[in-house]
C-alpha cells in the first residue's frame, strides 16, 4: 500500500487540514465513504459527479465513455472547488474518479491528498450493477479499469482496499491520515464504523 508522500512525510503539528480527493472507478464507493468521512469530521463535502456538464452526463448515460476533452471542463470545476478550500484553509472531501495522472495533476496542490479506493473487478462490478440511481452504466466499468493509471510514488496519496464495510473503509482512511498533524484530524473516529 502507498503511504502519503511529499510534503506530508513525517507530519507537522497544526498543519491546515487537507482536502481529500476520494478517487477510483465508478462503483468503488467514493460517494458513500466520502459522506461518512465528511460527517465524522464535520468537513465540507462535494460530490464531483454533480459538477459534470449535462453533455457529459448524457454521454455516459448512453454508454459512451468520456474523452479527455469531455473531462477537461469538469476537472477544472473540481479543481476550483479544491482551490477554494485550500486557499482559505478549509478542509473538505470531494469525489472524483481521477483515473489518469494527468487528471490528478489538474487537481493536485498544497494540502490535497488523493485517496484511491480499490477493489477487484468482480467486487466493483457487483456494486455497480446493484446501483439504481446513477447515470454511469455498469457496461463502462471495463473502460474505466483500462483507463486507470495507478498512483505513483511521488503523489500525495494513500490506497485503500474497499473490501470492508463503508464505515470500516472510512475509519481506515481517517486513521491513516490523522497522524500527520492536521487540526481536525485529531478528533475521534468512533462514529465512522
Amino acid at each position: 500500500m502507498h503511504m502519503i508522500r511529499g510534503e506530508l512525510e513525517g507530519g507537522m503539528p497544526e498543519m491546515e487540514d487537507p482536502v481529500l480527493v476520494l478517487m477510483g472507478v465508478s462503483g468503488c464507493g467514493k460517494s458513500t465513504v466520502a459522506g461518512i468521512i465528511a460527517g465524522v469530521l464535520g468537513w465540507d463535502l462535494q460530490e464531483g459527479d454533480t459538477l459534470h456538464p449535462p453533455e457529459n452526463v448524457a454521454k455516459m448515460d448512453s454508454g459512451k465513455p468520456l474523452t479527455d476533452d469531455d473531462r477537461r471542463p469538469w476537472l477544472e470545476l473540481v479543481a476550483a472547488w479544491i482551490r477554494a478550500h485550500t486557499d482559505n484553509g478549509l478542509p473538505g472531501v470531494i469525489t472524483c474518479s481521477a483515473l489518469k495522472r494527468s487528471y490528478r495533476d489538474v487537481l493536485r496542490g498544497p494540502h490535497v491528498v488523493f485517496v484511491h479506493l480499490t477493489g477487484t473487478r468482480e467486487q466493483i462490478g457487483e456494486r455497480l450493477s446493484a446501483r439504481l440511481d446513477h447515470f454511469m452504466p455498469a457496461s463502462l466499468l471495463d473502460t474505466q479499469l483500462s483507463t486507470l493509471e495507478p498512483i505513483e510514488p511521488d503523489e500525495n496519496a494513500i490506497v485503500v482496499d474497499v473490501g470492508g464495510s463503508p464505515g470500516q473503509v472510512a475509519a481506515e482512511i481517517i486513521a491513516r491520515v490523522r497522524g500527520f498533524g492536521w487540526r481536525t484530524m485529531q478528533q475521534g473516529t468512533e462514529n465512522a464504523s
